[in-house]
């Protein structure tokens, strides 16, 4: 219990603690005026009671003040439940576009390698087929010079 607690349970037990020690004096009869009428009643208990329903009145207003702060709360509660809700969805939509971005990203760059790689095998194919024609054609030529070699020696050398 709070600090305000205990000085409401003191005061009350005060109040009470004063009208038991006085009790015969809050019970004596009087004459009381209403205004517009007078009455014979104790006074003591007549200011009792109205002290005591008084009281009442504030602890049901309380309970009514925390009921409808309990509600407001509970409230409160569900709207933040739904934006929580709302943005956990938009965010799952962002991943979503980004992983929809980045697999369109992935497949742009696989094509790309694969056209450029078309074009280096296309291009290693050509130097290669350059290179086997040169290989071939210096082949040629040597196979040439070593006939015309051949062909000299030949004439060098009596025939035997």
């Amino acid at each position: 219990m709070n600090l305000g607690t205990w000085a409401i349970l003191v005061v009350v037990a005060a109040l009470a603690a004063i009208a038991l020690f006085n009790w015969p004096a809050l019970s004596a009869v009087t004459t009381v005026s209403l205004g517009v009428s007078q009455l014979q009643a104790p006074l003591g208990l007549v200011v009792l009671a109205l002290t005591a329903l008084l009281g009442l009145l504030f602890i049901v207003h309380i309970v009514v003040q925390q009921a409808r702060a309990v509600a407001e709360g509970r409230r409160h509660a569900k709207e933040l439940a739904a934006q929580r809700e709302l943005a956990d969805r938009a965010e799952a939509s962002r991943f979503s576009e980004l992983r929809a971005f980045i697999e369109a990203e992935l497949r742009r760059l696989e094509t790309q390698a694969d056209d450029r790689r078309l074009g280096l095998v296309t291009r290693i194919e050509g130097v290669e087929s350059a290179l086997l024609a040169k290989v071939d054609e210096a082949t040629r030529s040597l196979s040439a010079y070593v006939g015309e070699v051949d062909d000299k020696l030949d004439r060098l050398q009596p025939p035997r």
